[in-house]
């Protein structure tokens, strides 16, 4: 903020990436600046942006089902998190709320790259038996040996702690995506 970054300069970057990408790419976002925005003025903007789908970790999934609706009528997929902590009845809500994949996180606690991960396979099987979506495993993932973790039990990986970290240390970000990549090819 102290930058000058503000919700229509991150649309501005959607949708410079878009015209340079082809891989699905969501918005990552608190409720507050939908809400600041007006929801319906939000997703118009993030759909026009050229982003899939936001990924709003302090709404609840069934807290807003008409929040959730507008969204997805603006053609934008909408994705909850799963912690290990999750019971099988918060997978269910999650599962029936959700659109395009489940985050799944792999620690409690604050988000960042991690050395190691726990066993995620049990709880990425509970998950599995409530939804056909594909499953995600976030938070943590630190580079090579983290993403091996999860893609040997999940369908994909998110990084993002790591990068900006990269970044902020003036480390070329590319690589560390490379490294993820190379080490989330599960064979």
């Amino acid at each position: 903020l102290r930058a000058g970054v503000r919700t229509r300069l991150v649309f501005e970057l959607a949708r410079e990436l878009r015209a340079r990408l082809e891989v699905p790419m969501l918005l990552m976002t608190y409720l507050n600046p939908v809400l600041a925005w007006g929801p319906e003025r939000f997703f118009a903007a993030a759909a026009e942006a050229g982003l899939d789908g936001l990924i709003l970790p302090d709404l609840p999934p069934d807290e807003d089902p008409e929040l959730v609706a507008q969204a997805r009528a603006a053609g934008l997929d909408t994705v909850f998190l799963l912690a290990p902590t999750s019971t099988d009845e918060r997978i269910a809500t999650v599962a029936r709320h959700t659109s395009g994949f489940v985050y799944t996180v792999s620690v409690t606690g604050v988000t960042g790259a991690r050395s190691q991960l726990p066993d995620l396979g049990p709880l990425v099987r509970r998950i599995r038996k409530a939804t056909s979506l594909p499953v995600a495993i976030g938070f943590g993932i630190s580079g090579r040996d983290t993403a091996r973790a999860a893609a040997r039990v999940a369908d994909g990986v998110v990084v993002g702690s790591a990068l900006i970290r990269a970044i902020e240390e003036g480390r070329d970000p590319v690589a560390l995506l490379e490294e993820v990549r190379e080490g989330a090819r599960v064979e």
